[in-house]
C-alpha cells in the first residue's frame, strides 16, 4: 500500500479540532497552525484542499477563519485522505509481465488485467472501504476517551480563545 502524504495527517488533526468549535465560530488557519507546530503556509495548501473538497468552510476576512462545513458523523476519514492525496489507485500496474524472457508470445494472454494487479486493488478497495466507514465523529469520540483530562483541558482552552 502506498505511503500517506504528509499534508493527511494534518488534515485529520485540523479536522478534529474543529469538530470542538462552538457552533457558528471559526478557527483561523494560523491558530491551527500554531496548535499543531506547523507553518502555517504549509497548513494553508492543506486546508485548501479541504475547502475544495467540500469538508471545511473558508471565511475569508479579519475575522475568517475555518469550520467544519457538514456535520463530523457526515466526514469520513476516507472524505479527507483523498481530499488530500487524490482519488487515484495506490498501486499503478506497469505490466511488466509483458517484459523479459518469461514474457508469453501469446497476445491472448495479456487480454485480462494482471493477476497481481487485481490482488493490489482488492486489497486497496478493503482499505478505502475501512476508512470509508469510519468518520471524524468517531475520531472525536476516541480523542474524548483517550486523550488525558490535562490535555483536553488545554486544547479547549486554545480554541476558545482563538475561535472568533
Amino acid at each position: 500500500m502506498r505511503r500517506l502524504g504528509d499534508g493527511v495527517e494534518a488534515a485529520l488533526h485540523c479536522a478534529l479540532v474543529l469538530c470542538w468549535l462552538e457552533p457558528g465560530k471559526v478557527l483561523p488557519g494560523k491558530s491551527l497552525a500554531e496548535m499543531h507546530g506547523l507553518s502555517e503556509s504549509y497548513l494553508l495548501k492543506h486546508m485548501r484542499a479541504l475547502t475544495e473538497a467540500g469538508l471545511v468552510e473558508a471565511l475569508p476576512g479579519p475575522r475568517g477563519g475555518y469550520r467544519l462545513a457538514r456535520s463530523p458523523g457526515a466526514i469520513t476519514l476516507l472524505d479527507i485522505v483523498e481530499a488530500i492525496d487524490g482519488k487515484e489507485p495506490a498501486f499503478t500496474c506497469k505490466e511488466i509481465r509483458r517484459r523479459g524472457p518469461g514474457k508469453s508470445k501469446d497476445p491472448c494472454a495479456y487480454k485480462t488485467d494482471c493477476f497481481i494487479k487485481r490482488r493490489m486493488l482488492a486489497a486497496e478497495e478493503l482499505w478505502r472501504q475501512s476508512l470509508r466507514a469510519q468518520t471524524l465523529a468517531d475520531l472525536a469520540q476516541d480523542g474524548e476517551a483517550l486523550i488525558d483530562a490535562e490535555s483536553q483541558k488545554t486544547i479547549a482552552a486554545f480554541v476558545r480563545e482563538a475561535q472568533r
